[in-house]
């Protein structure tokens, strides 16, 4: 592997994290792992931290870090959705998330990288399927802007 490259990275992004020292052992406990809270940004109801400028600025360190494509493996948020009388998941906080998170990696293109593909992380995965009765699947291409 040393004496070869990469021709991309691939990676999934679900949130950021805060961390400081303390002795005393004491944690804020979300789904994924401990972290400090981050008072500038809003969780899900699963306590993760929704940053997609985050997002944006670990499009940029990876790309600057390795010049290759990225290709984003998974990304989304966890919530127990209810399926409603009409068959349908109202799911308009993922609508949101989904939203800010693509114009985030729209900026990292104007900003220079590559991204060549990026894939949602669905109710079909392995976490969601617990909380949620319907299956669906989003793949979204990233075109160049």
């Amino acid at each position: 592997m040393a004496s070869n490259t990469s021709d991309f990275i691939s990676f999934s992004f679900y949130n950021t994290y805060v961390a400081k020292y303390d002795d005393t052992g004491t944690r804020v406990s979300g789904n994924l792992v401990d972290s400090e809270p981050n008072p500038y940004l809003k969780t899900t109801e699963w306590n993760w931290p929704i940053d997609p400028l985050g997002f944006r600025i670990t499009l940029n360190r990876l790309y600057d870090k390795y010049q290759v494509p990225l290709f984003v493996a998974e990304n989304g948020l966890g919530a127990n959705d209810k399926l409603e009388e009409s068959g349908y998941v109202h799911d308009t906080y993922r609508i949101e998330f989904l939203r800010e998170h693509v114009a985030a990696m729209k900026e990292a293109v104007k900003d220079g990288v590559e991204i060549f593909g990026y894939t949602v992380w669905t109710a079909i995965d392995l976490v969601s399927c617990g909380t949620v009765q319907i299956n669906r699947i989003f793949i979204i291409r990233l075109a160049a802007y």
